[in-house]
């Protein structure tokens, strides 16, 4: 029966033996047989690494990844075996092998896999000497900086069939370095041991309408899911290579946990009546079996790549906070002496989102710790630079320039250890912000952006960059796609903070009450909101509200005044700000 073609986005490998005509004239016989070796050799490290080999096309292999570094590691592995073994051949007739990498859509049926990713690997393979490994720029950006690969840039590349330049890197193993361990069974357990980051599961989502034609359906939103959750950095996501092997089985989470080192399972399914869709999804704790999320989705399926894609993102957008959200608990509730690098970071964090000058006290101290643990861990860094930002922020800081060096040290190692981190990318455009480069700060927020679309907290951050520099309504779009993004933020009080001040430019106070009153209204809400109700209830002729806003701002913070203002914010734009800060004196705010 022919196989329903499945179309989607993967790493393909494709590799050729180096001269096998002239292999053949040697000995035809003898050369079919090692090149046939050499491909069983190359697929077995392919398998090992969570990838798939499709098909042997004459000299040449293709085979699928879900990531990049899966595939790599695979050929550095094979690469280095297979210098080996053609070492101890008494003879001449010794396959050596060429690796191309790349990203691209591809359409998967019957074991055959075709598209502009395949030809695009086959490309590059032929930039790569023998027994070498070149990889697309595209793929490169997805390799995490932590994973011992030296890269050599090839620079922009024509290659025959692409209208634009293509930006190649060749690979290598570096010096002293051992591949790592593939991300599936007992090596995932050592890997989620090392690093102690939480893993995720996303088994394949049953099809419940009775209707084979739909599985296609089910499997790509599984796919996709785990495409979505893989940008995040801060959890590791199994590849679905191994999460798929439990396709049509009755399964036990607790079982699947401990095969492939998962934390945390996603599973669902899916139902088909006619034009209408119904998509079920839950996430639960492999450790104790509790449901920590669960939702449905019904839609109509006008087009069904538009709805895959909405669902997708939904699950995602969903998923990520509440691993959050459960991972700072537990961390939390576990005994400060056996907490590990990333625990003590979970645990610095719920107190940097508690928001006192207690509890920023207490997070400096454990991502310290975190960083005497691992010093090149890139959340321990980055996350004590975030804290050091909101001690500015908060006037918790007894010497401002002090906190804003220590911000930017911090902020610069974070990224420096994992630049393609986005959270990293995100804190050193918010620090970048106080130092008072503006430019630099969006720029940088639009990489962090680039590399995780879904991630609030880089909009908000943008958002406050160009709250602050007098683009008022360009700040209003970007806190209203980190709330979209993340409703239940733990910082969602900053979002309606910063919203309520941005209406508070633009004289709309209404607005800027509005928003204010939901920020003061948060359980982890500072005394920010007050400040913006003091001044729009003045503007309105509201003096008795404003007077009630103004007590409980002083209240809250004693030190509050306009030279605090300007040193907490950095206002970019002082001059346009003038007025609005004039009123704030006549509603009872002091210069000093």
């Amino acid at each position: 029966m022919t196989e329903q073609p499945i179309r989607k986005l993967a790493v393909l490998l494709h590799a050729d033996v180096v001269g096998s005509t002239a292999l053949v004239q040697l000995d035809e016989t003898l050369a079919h047989q090692r090149i046939q070796d050499t491909f069983r050799r190359l697929s077995e490290a392919i398998a090992r690494h969570n990838g798939i080999a499709h098909e042997i096309r004459g000299d040449a292999l293709v085979a699928e990844f879900s990531r990049a570094s899966d595939a790599v590691s695979a050929s550095l592995a094979f690469q280095a075996a297979n210098a080996a073994h053609n070492e101890k051949l008494a003879d001449d007739i010794r396959p050596a092998v060429r690796v191309g990498i790349a990203m691209g859509e591809v359409v998967v049926a019957d074991n055959t896999v075709t598209g502009e990713g395949v030809v695009l690997s086959q490309r590059l393979e032929q930039l790569s000497e023998p027994g070498g490994v070149c990889i697309q720029g595209a793929a490169y950006e997805t390799v995490p900086r932590r994973l011992p690969f030296n890269y050599e840039n090839l620079g922009e590349r024509e290659l025959k069939g692409f209208d634009a330049p293509v930006r190649a890197f060749a690979v290598t193993l570096k010096a002293g370095e051992q591949i790592p361990s593939p991300a599936s069974g007992e090596s995932a357990k050592f890997l989620l041991d090392r690093v102690k980051r939480p893993a995720i599961a996303v088994l394949p989502f049953a099809n419940m309408s009775g209707d084979p034609e739909q599985e296609f359906f089910a499997d790509g939103i599984a796919e996709d899911l785990i495409t979505a959750l893989s940008k995040y950095h801060w959890f590791l996501v199994i590849a679905r290579n191994s999460t798929f092997t439990y396709k049509g089985k009755a399964v036990d989470l607790a079982e699947i946990g401990d095969a492939l080192g998962a934390r945390y399972v996603v599973e669902g399914s899916v139902r088909r009546a006619g034009n209408r869709v119904r998509v079920t999804a839950q996430l639960i704790d492999t450790t104790t079996g509790g449901h920590i999320w669960a939702e449905r989705y019904d839609k109509d399926l006008t087009d069904i790549f538009e709805v895959q894609d909405e669902i997708t993102q939904a699950i995602a957008l969903s998923v990520e906070p509440e691993i959050g959200a459960a991972e700072r608990d537990r961390a939390r509730n576990r005994p400060p002496e056996n907490l590990g690098a990333w625990e003590l970071c979970q645990r610095g964090f719920w107190h940097y989102h508690h928001m006192s000058a207690d509890d920023m006290v207490e997070a400096h101290r454990l991502f310290s710790r975190a960083r005497d643990l691992d010093s090149d861990f890139a959340p321990a860094h980055y996350g004590d630079a975030v804290a050091h930002n909101m001690d500015i922020l908060h006037g918790y800081s007894e010497d401002y320039d002090a906190s804003l060096q220590s911000a930017m040290a911090l902020a610069l190692k974070g990224v420096a250890l994992d630049e393609k981190d986005p959270m990293a990318q995100a804190v050193l455009g918010r620090v970048q912000y106080y130092a008072g480069d503006h430019v630099s700060s969006v720029e940088t927020l639009n990489r962090a952006i680039a590399l995780s679309p879904n991630l609030a907290y880089a909009y908000y951050g943008r958002g406050f960059t160009l709250a602050m520099w007098n683009r008022p309504r360009d700040a209003i779009a970007d806190f209203d796609m980190a709330e979209r993004l993340s409703p239940a933020d733990p910082l969602l009080w900053a979002f309606y903070s910063l919203r309520a001040w941005v209406y508070l430019q633009l004289g709309e106070f209404d607005d800027a009450i509005r928003w204010a009153t939901k920020c003061a209204a948060l359980p982890n809400s500072t005394f920010w909101p007050y400040w913006t109700l003091t001044v729009a209830h003045f503007m309105k002729g509201n003096l008795e509200s404003a007077r009630q806003a103004r007590e409980t701002l002083f209240a809250m913070q004693p030190e509050f005044s306009i030279a605090f203002v300007h040193k907490a914010l950095r206002i970019a734009d002082l001059d346009a700000m003038r007025p609005l800060f004039d009123k704030m004196v006549e509603a009872g705010i002091p210069e000093h």
